[in-house]
C-alpha cells in the first residue's frame, strides 16, 4: 500500500513538472542569474533542496494531524480514505485536462497561506549565499500550486508522520528532473509531459489508485 502511494506521488510530481517550470522555473532561472559569484548548479541544488525540505515538513505536519484524528476516531480514518480516493479521481481529470478540478485548491492556498508567507521574501534577498538560496527554496515550496497542495491533502491518509514526509519526498523527486534542467532540456521534457496521450496515460494511474482506495474502504465497511 505504501509503495503504491509513493509511486503515485512520484508520478504526480513528474506530471506536474510542466506546471513547475511555468510557476517556479522563472524564479530558479532568476536566482542563477542574480547569484553571479556562486555556482549556478549549486544555487539550483540549494533552491530545489529547500523546496524539497518544505514539502517534507508540510507532509509531516499534515500526516501527524491526520494520524492523530484517525487514532481518536476510526470513522475519520475511513472518511479521509474515501476523500482521498475521490480526490485522486479529481486529480486525474485535472491531469488529463478534462476538467479544471484543482482550481479551488490553488485559490484556497493563495488566500489562506501564500499571501502571508510571501511577505518573508525580503529575508532572502539578495540571494548572495547558498543558505539564502536554500531558504528561498523553502519559501517558494509553499507557492499555491494545485498539484503540490493536492499531494499535501493526500498525506492526510498517511499511516504515520514518516509516511507523510515520504509521500511529499516522492512528489518532490518527481519534479526534480525538470527543475534541475531549466532551459532547453526542461522545455523538451515539458512538451513531452504535456502531450495529450502522455497526460491521459499518466492520469489513468490516479483513476486506478482512486478506485483502489475506494474499494479498500468499501471492503472495510462491509466486513
Amino acid at each position: 500500500m505504501n509503495e503504491i502511494s509513493l509511486f503515485s506521488a512520484f508520478i504526480m510530481g513528474l506530471v506536474g513538472s510542466g506546471h513547475c517550470i511555468v510557476m517556479c522555473g522563472g524564479v530558479a532561472s532568476s536566482l542563477q542569474l542574480a547569484s553571479k559569484n556562486l555556482s549556478a548548479i549549486k544555487v539550483s541544488l540549494a533552491y530545489n533542496f529547500g523546496r524539497l525540505a518544505s514539502y517534507c515538513i508540510a507532509g509531516m505536519l499534515v500526516a501527524t494531524l491526520g494520524a492523530g484524528f484517525a487514532k481518536q476516531n476510526t470513522h475519520f480514518a475511513l472518511g479521509v480514505k474515501i476523500f482521498s480516493g475521490i480526490f485522486m479521481i479529481l486529480l486525474a481529470l485535472y491531469v488529463m485536462r478534462l476538467a479544471n478540478t484543482l482550481k479551488f485548491v490553488e485559490s484556497m492556498g493563495k488566500t489562506l497561506l501564500w499571501q502571508h508567507i510571501v511577505k518573508f521574501n525580503k529575508l532572502f534577498l539578495p540571494v548572495d549565499s547558498l543558505k539564502k538560496a536554500f531558504g528561498y527554496g523553502m519559501l517558494w515550496g509553499w507557492l499555491p500550486c494545485g498539484l503540490v497542495y493536492s499531494a499535501l491533502i493526500w498525506t492526510l491518509q498517511a499511516e504515520s508522520t514518516l509516511h507523510g514526509a515520504s509521500i511529499m519526498m516522492a512528489f518532490a523527486l518527481g519534479t526534480l528532473p525538470a527543475m534541475l534542467t531549466i532551459g532547453q532540456s526542461a522545455q523538451h521534457l515539458s512538451r513531452f509531459l504535456n502531450h495529450n496521450l502522455v497526460r491521459l496515460a499518466l492520469g489513468s494511474i490516479f483513476v486506478w489508485y482512486g478506485i483502489y482506495l475506494l474499494i479498500i474502504v468499501t471492503d472495510k465497511l462491509v466486513h
